[in-house]
């Protein structure tokens, strides 16, 4: 098990997720139950599967929720690129909330390496 608090790629997952839920803020009420929920559960998706995996037994299962981690933050990547494209962000914005996903998905894959580094060593 690990202490959630001291796992870089979680913090700045965190943050992802309140810049998210900051810029989703001002979509249209129309939205609130489509891209504005679908967009924020992506985002807490993330440091929640990183959460749940440093919970977990071995590091092959947190590994696990690494790779459902980082899948989601390929989601939420879709999602702000498609509300950009219906000008519900600016693309200032856009740019900056798709460099802190790029950066947390270099982070989980250099963690998930880590842990798969781990795993062979110990064999």
């Amino acid at each position: 098990m690990h202490n959630l608090k001291e796992i870089k790629v979680w913090k700045k997952a965190i943050e992802l997720s309140m810049r998210v839920y900051e810029a989703s803020s001002t979509f249209p009420s129309e939205e609130k139950y489509g891209l504005t929920s679908q967009i924020r559960r992506s985002a807490v998706s993330i440091p929640s599967n990183i959460a749940e995996g440093a919970g977990r037994n071995s590091s092959k299962e947190f590994s696990h929720f690494l790779g459902v981690a980082r899948g989601s933050s390929y989601e939420l990547q879709t999602q702000i690129i498609i509300s950009k494209e219906l000008n519900l962000i600016p693309e200032h914005l856009e740019i900056e909330i798709l460099q802190l996903i790029e950066e947390v998905q270099k982070m989980i894959y250099g963690f998930q390496q880590s842990l798969v580094s781990d795993l062979t060593s110990k064999i």
